[in-house]
């Protein structure tokens, strides 16, 4: 499983860091009509998150996540003949289905194969393996566009779709393991009765509160990619090299770093909802570093890249502290029966936070450099003490961490049968 998540990583790596650039190469078309397409099938993409749930609820996430493997490999070994816009665009929407589903299908999954503290670890090690296969997959692609000018994008795009099917295969081998019932997840609410849809995952109250508080950090995460880039060139005047810079640290710290962050975590006897809360103060706090640095403005000399390289830092810790947490919390506290359903709404907060945080930022930062940093850091320290209110509500099983169970335990002796006759001393 792990095998293909990094295979997947890798793949995905060789396009994401460069998007536009990636798809207008491979299609020919304007920098302008990439852009326009790739957001329109973004936003009608989301549509696929309510199907992938319900799907997984009757499926299974195992084959949902094959098919979803499929679609995507399928679009990108389609990409390089879509060179119409008409044709692009259906290539698009159907790989933006696929994208958009993914996460959710993916969390689900995991809630399958692990449980307890098992389903932390998997959680972190995934997280740590999607960071390092971004950056392994964009040096890649760096490499074969190098080496092959702009038909290495062509090169790029067959051999994501071929990363898709190696994933496919490798996914296949993977069959979840039958766990006792005191590892189950937590039981579906006496409405559902395996039934009732969204219906229910909107009626829980605390579950959507989880996503609320989500969204709000999830704004966050979406501040290195489109924060940072205005922070670097607009305030700091510093060169775009730093803006990639910052961007190997955050992908190196998570990848070295994010696995042993989170046992620290683990081995604090930390509640979910305490460490998610702990990674959103941290967040805050990063936030509130950068919008000090936005407002004085310094040279981007050495100071300047020494203090924003230590703040870079700081937010790949909270990243690494938050993330495995949040979403363990978020698996366990879905009733087993509707965890699909449940996964694609809590994904929701991811897709609506991407899709806002560009035009968000970029309106802040017009009318003043440091309000999108103050702002986030509201959100942040919003969401933190949200987590920690949802934590007298949400399922207790789902909060604490348990205690790790024996592995052995002695066989009764059967009661149906006498009990052995005693041995007389000798």
């Amino acid at each position: 499983m792990l095998g293909a998540m990094a295979v997947d990583a890798v793949g995905s790596g060789m396009y994401i860091p460069f998007s536009l650039v990636f798809f207008h190469h491979i299609t020919g078309l304007s920098f302008a009509v990439v852009g326009a397409v790739l957001t329109t099938v973004g936003l009608v993409g989301m549509a696929a998150l309510p199907l992938a749930g319900a799907a997984v609820d009757r499926y299974g996430a195992r084959r949902v996540q094959l098919v979803l493997y499929g679609v995507r490999g399928a679009g990108f070994a389609l990409y390089p003949f879509a060179t119409a816009l008409p044709a692009f665009a259906a290539v698009a929407l159907g790989t933006a289905f696929g994208d958009r589903a993914f996460p959710a299908v993916q969390q689900s999954w995991i809630g399958e194969v692990a449980a307890g503290a098992d389903r932390d670890r998997l959680q972190a090690a995934a997280r740590a393996l999607r960071n390092g296969g971004l950056g392994a997959g964009a040096l890649l692609a760096s490499l074969v566009v190098t080496l092959a000018g702009d038909r290495g994008f062509v090169a790029a795009a067959w051999l994501n779709a071929a990363s898709f099917g190696v994933a496919w295969l490798l996914m296949r081998r993977v069959q979840a393991p039958a766990r006792p019932a005191a590892q189950a997840a937590p039981a579906a609410p006496k409405a559902a009765g395996g039934r009732g849809g969204y219906r229910v995952v909107f009626a829980d109250r605390p579950f959507l509160g989880l996503t609320s508080a989500n969204f709000l950090i999830a704004l966050g995460y979406s501040a290195l990619a489109v924060l940072f880039p205005l922070l670097i060139a607009g305030s700091l005047h510093g060169p775009q090299s730093l803006t990639g810079a910052a961007f190997t640290v955050n992908t190196v710290l998570c990848a070295v770093g994010g696995v042993h962050v989170a046992r620290l975590s683990r081995r604090g006897g930390a509640r979910r909802t305490r460490s998610a809360a702990l990674g959103a103060v941290l967040f805050a706090a990063a936030f509130a570093g950068l919008a000090v640095l936005a407002a004085v403005r310094p040279h981007a000399g050495w100071v300047a890249v020494a203090l924003l390289l230590a703040l870079v830092t700081l937010y790949t810790v909270a990243e690494t502290v938050h993330n495995p947490a949040a979403s363990s919390l978020a698996v366990a506290a879905a009733p087993e029966v509707l965890r699909g359903r449940y996964m694609a709404a809590y994904q929701l907060s991811w897709s609506l936070a991407s899709i806002l945080a560009p035009s968000l930022f970029t309106a802040l930062t017009a009318a003043g450099a440091a309000l999108p940093w103050l702002l986030l850091v509201g959100t942040t320290l919003s969401a933190a003490a949200l987590l920690l209110r949802l934590e007298r509500v949400l399922p207790p099983e789902a909060v604490a961490l348990p205690t790790r169970p024996r592995t052995w335990h002695p066989s009764p002796r059967p009661t149906n049968q006498p009990s052995p006759k005693p041995v007389p001393h000798t």
